[in-house]
């Protein structure tokens, strides 16, 4: 690990991280629901929708709060913060398809506690990763290289 992630500096980190995505969380859930009542789309087209604002309200929260010093630049940086935002929910799905399907285990609590438990605590784990080292190369600039993230 580098010298600068130290804890003062990764508790800002994570603190600005997590309040980017519950920001993030709050716009989806309030157009999912404008969608899907007032708006009166089905459920799945609503739900792209609004899983398209939110990763676009994450990406600009990151981008201008959590990791300004990174100055990414072009549109590659957000195609690969979708992407790991798409990874991320199929880790949710994953967690629920394993829990309900695999394992049995069919309650409205253990889908709750397998999709939005579990399954959320590991999505969360893997979009920073992939947030902090893919999008915003973080980890590289912190190593001094500055260059392609293969080497």
């Amino acid at each position: 690990m580098s010298a600068k992630w130290t804890a003062a500096p990764a508790r800002r980190e994570l603190c600005a991280f997590a309040a980017v995505g519950l920001l993030a969380y709050a716009a989806d859930l309030a157009l999912f629901t404008c969608l899907r009542g007032p708006g009166g789309l089905d459920p799945l087209t609503a739900k792209v929708l609004s899983f398209l604002v939110g990763c676009t309200v994450a990406y600009a929260g990151n981008a201008r709060g959590t990791y300004r010093h990174t100055r990414p630049r072009g549109p590659r940086p957000y195609a690969v913060f979708f992407a790991v935002n798409v990874a991320g929910a199929l880790v949710q799905l994953l967690c629920l398809a394993v829990s309900h399907y695999g394992l049995g285990l069919t309650s409205q609590r253990a889908d709750t506690v397998s999709g939005a438990g579990i399954g959320m605590a590991l999505a969360t784990v893997l979009r920073f990763w992939g947030t902090r080292t893919l999008v915003f190369g973080v980890i590289r600039r912190e190593e001094g290289r500055v260059g392609s993230w293969t080497g």
